[in-house]
């Protein structure tokens, strides 16, 4: 039923903004404020260099938009297609398609932002460079910038699983979404996206740091789109560590779907 879900993922966009003026441009608006303004503020605060830092935090702010929409709004695919569910008889991934399309079409929109920083930084970004205080050279844009593509769909691939397995989870067990909505705020602040772990590799207790990256998913995911996408080197580690979560979280997805897809409409 792909007609019906990009339809109505389509139409959760213009509904949103309806009788707007600009309509969903208001999209590109909002996130843009917000990344540049604190990308400015940051950049000031952890003396930065606005040229490279900038584009490091706005495209970190976008991709991280992506993620916690496919988090945030996939836990409630089902509640919130409570009528649906209960008057259509559709496969329960057509509303989870439907939820993945919307952030997907947020994430087009919010693409016109990094178009514009790059646009403006391109010259500092297409050599090699360093943020400030670190010790790591970064290659800068190349050829090597379009594996942001495979990266962004493989994103959506891994949020199309998480608002199955979580979109289960949350309809029989309410507390979850409360749960997880009070630590996503926490686990912003504890991914890289508004600092850089490049700026502690050249402190002491480097390896320590290292090792607290390492473990946190979040970064992997958020560095393979974002580091192709301003020219920095991607580690093989964060690739692999995003392809074995993928394997296991389709794994789960699917003994959830087998075994819980039919008692999902008595739930909501």
């Amino acid at each position: 039923m792909r007609q019906l879900w990009a339809h109505l993922g389509w139409q959760d966009i213009k509904q949103r903004y309806r009788r707007s003026v600009i309509g969903p441009l208001w999209i590109t608006i909002s996130m843009g404020v917000t990344a540049v303004g604190l990308g400015v503020l940051y950049a000031v605060l952890f003396d930065q260099k606005i040229a490279t830092y900038l584009p490091y935090v706005v495209v970190g702010f976008i991709v991280w938009n992506f993620i916690n929409g496919c988090l945030i709004e996939g836990m409630d695919t089902f509640i919130a297609n409570e009528g649906m569910i209960k008057q259509m008889p559709a496969p329960l991934s057509v509303y989870v398609l439907r939820t993945v399309w919307r952030q997907v079409l947020m994430l087009a929109h919010n693409i016109v932002i990094y178009v514009v920083i790059l646009a403006v930084f391109f010259r500092a970004l297409s050599v090699p460079y360093t943020l400030q205080g670190a010790s790591i050279l970064h290659p800068g844009l190349g050829w090597s910038s379009l594996l942001a593509i495979p990266a962004a769909v493989l994103i959506a691939i891994n949020g199309v699983w998480v608002a199955l397995l979580f979109g289960i989870i949350s309809t029989r067990f309410r507390d979850i979404p409360q749960v997880i909505n009070s630590l996503i705020q926490l686990l912003f602040y504890m991914t890289p996206i508004i600092w850089s772990p490049d700026t502690f590799f050249s402190k002491p207790g480097r390896g320590l740091a290292q090792l607290v990256f390492q473990l946190n998913p979040l970064y992997h995911f958020v560095q393979i789109m974002r580091g192709p996408m301003i020219g920095q080197q991607v580690s093989w580690l964060s690739w692999a560590v995003v392809g074995g979560i993928t394997i296991v979280g389709w794994a789960l997805a699917l003994l959830a779907m087998r075994n819980y897809r039919a008692r999902v409409s008595y739930w909501v």
